[in-house]
């Protein structure tokens, strides 16, 4: 199973591609906390990060699909998902390995992000002052939402053997699941409904454990869904 792990970290990197979604993903947060008037920490006077942490899953929602797209459907248009599957390995640890491959992959790429807390660190007047427990609660919150959404693209390549077809879906399920019950608990604000659909959004959560309390309550939420799906698409591989 470690083997499986490695090999799949590695196939990430083996082309041009993995490295410029890292890149790409790296640039896009520099530019809006940074750079662009709207969103710089430095046009905005005060020694926190937010716009890391608002916009952060609009990226994710386009990253991670781009990151799993390939992992089970290029092993089947391929024809090595069969050879795979004679392996000494059962489907539920194939299946594992690839998504903590893919977990791997989100954690080397948000990694570079502790530069910027350190940086306002610095920068703050007195020195030190930001929010560190707000960053720290955001941080494990925007882990969480990555591994959600591995999880969500690692799904999608399930469903398919075609590698766009699987990001198109990942994206559209991974939008549907931080911003549709967001959007939709809007609609319904004057609904009694609106704390169950509310409670069902990635975006609530998040929100929540940026505030610096990290309640057992958001991160169960983050794993019933990870470990949910992980499920779905054991059983689905099975039965195929």
């Amino acid at each position: 199973m470690i083997s499986l792990v490695y090999k799949e970290f590695n196939a990430f990197f083996n082309h041009l591609t993995g490295y410029l979604i890292i890149s790409i993903f790296l640039v896009a947060l520099g530019l809006l906390v940074w750079v662009f008037p709207e969103t710089s920490v430095l046009a905005y006077g005060f020694a926190d990060l937010e716009a890391l942490f608002v916009y952060t899953p609009y990226v994710f929602v386009f990253m991670v699909p781009a990151i799993t797209m390939r992992m089970i459907a290029e092993e089947k248009k391929n024809g090595t998902w069969e050879l795979l599957m004679t392996a000494p390995l059962k489907p539920h640890q194939i299946v594992l390995s690839k998504y903590i491959a893919a977990v791997m992959v989100v954690i080397l790429a948000v990694l570079p992000t502790w530069l910027y807390y350190f940086s306002i660190y610095q920068l703050g007047a007195p020195v030190g002052n930001i929010d560190t427990a707000g960053f720290l609660g955001s941080f494990l919150g925007m882990l969480l939402i990555g591994a959600v959404f591995a999880a969500i693209g690692l799904f999608s390549s399930a469903l398919t053997d075609n590698q766009i077809t699987a990001f198109v879906i990942g994206a559209f399920l991974s939008f549907v699941l931080y911003f549709g019950f967001t959007a939709l608990a809007d609609m319904l604000s004057t609904s009694s409904l609106v704390l169950l659909v509310e409670d069902l959004s990635l975006g609530y959560h998040y929100e929540s454990m940026s505030r610096g309390v990290i309640a057992s309550g958001d991160v169960y939420y983050f794993l019933g869904w990870i470990i949910s799906l992980i499920i779905v698409t054991t059983l689905l591989i099975r039965k195929r």
